[in-house]
């Protein structure tokens, strides 16, 4: 069935309520506060951010063109479904996937693709969940890989079942299976690596879903899963892609994409309604990832190294200081900076030191790192241009006060 029978399927269901038409004589206003900044209007300061792709740290910031195509997406009305079918055919053609669907964070995808799993494209189904009596509604999951984003899949009515070794999830499998879930970034805890999870599900003819939010860089990573076999692929928007903060995307096989389409917005009576997605993100998202794959990567990764060896060359000659560049192994794969002091020397600890970087001005936020240890970690590849050299001042300031 195609997106367009997909969406008129819902036409008779589907709540529509022109609320928000702009009058002709409408026209920008100024801001409360002239002369002041949006946020100083607010009483918020703003940070620099040398933590990462935070949710709680508003994610990215997007680039210009990003921002412009949103905006001329906001003016004008059309059709959520026909978008949806547009930009996921672009989509999915960029990355290498049978389908494509632009969700509202990569929690969403996930709530989606489960639904898709346990309700399909049954109206009936579908209009029930989270009651999943009679469906199929165990979702099978690594005890290593359990995390705080798997109440995204609970929501759905689900079971989790954990499981440790190849045999447990192989006795695990039934006809209640609905799905075999894998986070990537847990991908060296669990005794099942991804290669071998995805033959265990295409042995079984069960579908498997990847969580892969935060795993973008590098690039290829984008098309790596959906080639490997997983059946559904979840990535956040508005992390390395530099989306949409409220983004997410969904990847995977065509007939599973259909389902988690109607198993959302804009269709009113699913378990996905709450995680509308508007059409200023599905073009944002889609720009984004546009630029994201035309960018020059090993410049890129050139510049965050000379931010990382600037702060640290920063610090070399501080007394009882150390530092050492890393990359994490997979979520977040780009240069960072571990900062390490003798505490005999500057009697702080973590906590110390990033309260007095969050309180300083201008403030600045780092990785979150070892509470209770003389050390700190900073990422560099949120920074705008010129912030390291910030960075390194205060961190130098802080610790030589100490």
């Amino acid at each position: 069935m195609s997106w367009a029978g997909l969406a008129s399927l819902w036409a008779g269901s589907s709540n529509s309520h022109n609320l928000c038409a702009a009058s002709p004589d409408d026209k920008p206003r100024k801001g409360r506060g002239a002369g002041k900044g949006l946020y100083e209007q607010l009483g918020v300061r703003p940070l620099i951010n040398a933590a990462g792709t935070f949710t709680t740290l508003s994610g990215c910031l997007m680039p210009r063109e990003v921002v412009e195509a949103m905006d001329e997406a906001s003016r004008h009305h059309i059709s959520i479904s026909e978008l949806q079918q547009a930009v996921g055919k672009r989509i999915a053609e960029l990355v290498g996937s049978e389908s494509a669907l632009v969700t509202a964070g990569a929690a969403a995808a996930l709530t989606l693709g489960t639904a898709a799993c346990v309700a399909g494209k049954d109206q009936g189904k579908i209009l029930r969940l989270p009651d999943t009596t009679g469906m199929r509604n165990e979702v099978l999951i690594q005890r290593s890989h359990r995390f705080a984003y798997d109440h995204a899949v609970r929501a759905v009515g689900i079971k989790l079942i954990e499981v440790e070794t190849r045999r447990q999830l192989e006795s695990a499998i039934n006809a209640r299976t609905a799905l075999l879930l894998f986070l990537n970034s847990a991908d060296p805890k669990g005794q099942i690596r991804r290669k071998e999870f995805v033959e265990l599900g295409k042995r079984a003819g069960v579908p498997t879903f990847i969580d892969a939010a935060a795993d973008v860089p590098p690039p290829e990573r984008l098309s790596e899963y959906v080639r490997l076999g997983f059946d559904l692929v979840a990535f956040s928007g508005g992390k390395g892609l530099r989306g949409p903060q409220c983004s997410g995307l969904l990847l995977g096989r065509r007939e599973l994409i259909e389902a988690a389409f109607l198993n959302g917005s804009p269709h009113s009576d699913t378990i996905g309604r709450l995680a509308k997605v508007g059409k200023e993100e599905i073009v944002g998202l889609w720009t984004a990832l546009e630029l994201y794959l035309k960018r020059d990567h090993k410049a890129e990764r050139r510049e965050w190294e000379t931010r990382v060896r600037e702060i640290a060359g920063a610090l070399e000659n501080l007394r009882g200081v150390k530092t050492e560049t890393f990359v994490p192994e997979i979520a977040n794969e780009s240069p960072h900076l571990r900062v390490r002091w003798d505490e005999g020397i500057i009697p702080k600890k973590n906590a110390d030191v990033v309260r007095l970087l969050r309180d300083g001005e201008p403030r600045i936020e780092v990785r979150p790192s070892g509470g209770g240890q003389p050390v700190v970690e900073v990422a560099v590849w949120m920074l705008q241009p010129d912030e390291h050299r910030i960075v390194a001042k205060r961190l130098r300031q802080v610790l030589e006060r100490a």
